[in-house]
């Protein structure tokens, strides 16, 4: 059963940097599409970034700029370094994994930036 293990959240001031990591393991196939997406309570979630297993990335236009999407594929982990936050940027963060046509979400981690 695929695992999704995130980390990195945190307090932070604006002008900042954080870096989330998002591991998985436990699936016996090849992990796709993986990316990152944000959700503040009683609002819909939506999308930040993702990146292929081939390392082509999208980007959210409001993180251009300032938020780098990476992966390792040999620890089937997919990080965002977030530079330059914005208290606008405060929210859960959600990992998200596709494997074939399934998706799979992170427990999400919070990242709160102060002005």
């Amino acid at each position: 059963q695929l695992q999704l293990v995130e980390s990195g959240g945190g307090l932070v001031q604006a002008g900042g940097s954080l870096r989330l990591s998002c591991a998985a393991s436990g699936s016996p196939f090849k992990i796709g599409t993986m990316g990152w997406y944000r959700q503040t309570p009683g609002k819909e979630r939506d999308f930040v970034a993702s990146i292929t297993s081939g390392g082509s990335t999208k980007y959210v236009d409001s993180v251009k700029g300032r938020f780098t999407i990476s992966r390792d594929n040999a620890k089937n982990t997919v990080y965002l370094q977030m530079n330059r936050l914005k208290p606008e940027d405060t929210d859960v963060y959600y990992c998200n994994v596709r494997i074939i046509i399934s998706d799979y979400w992170g427990q999400g981690t919070q990242v709160t930036v102060s002005s």
